[in-house]
């Protein structure tokens, strides 16, 4: 990747820390028993093939994630790693511009154009490839 900066920081906060988990009622129950938290959304994404369940700490989630068809990513994943983390989502002010940027510093994207996610949101994916090994959700809310 090149040196590019760009003129403003394009990350506002961390907007979640996504878990790839076989059964998500399983995570959400030892999540609030362990740790207190509440589910703040939930939502079953048919074009990523994944439920999610979004547990609030401070302004940011973990977003519990558990694939809905064995050919989601998220199945492919647990597949082969198992359990955890999956990827981080960082929150920007404008998805579009974040690509450009991305994309400007040498990045591989996995959406080369912004696209719908929960809650909402506007979305685009890095590859982790370009990224030092973490897969990262550039999110517009």
């Amino acid at each position: 990747m090149s040196g590019h900066r760009p003129a403003s920081p394009m990350m506002t906060e961390i907007d979640h820390v996504a878990i790839a988990v076989h059964d998500l009622e399983a995570a959400i129950a030892w999540y609030e028993s362990a740790l207190g938290a509440r589910v703040a959304h939930r939502e079953r994404i048919e074009h990523d093939g994944v439920e999610e369940a979004l547990l609030t700490v401070a302004e940011s989630f973990i977003q519990l994630l558990t694939p809905i068809s064995d050919s989601s990513p998220v199945a492919r994943f647990l597949e082969r790693r198992g359990e955890g983390i999956h990827h981080v989502g960082y929150r920007v002010p404008d998805c579009a511009a974040a690509v450009e940027a991305m994309l400007a510093a040498g990045a591989e994207l996995i959406d080369a154009t912004p696209r719908a996610g929960s809650r909402g949101t506007t979305v685009a994916f890095v590859h982790p490839r370009s990224a030092f090994g973490t897969l990262i959700e550039l999110v517009q809310e």
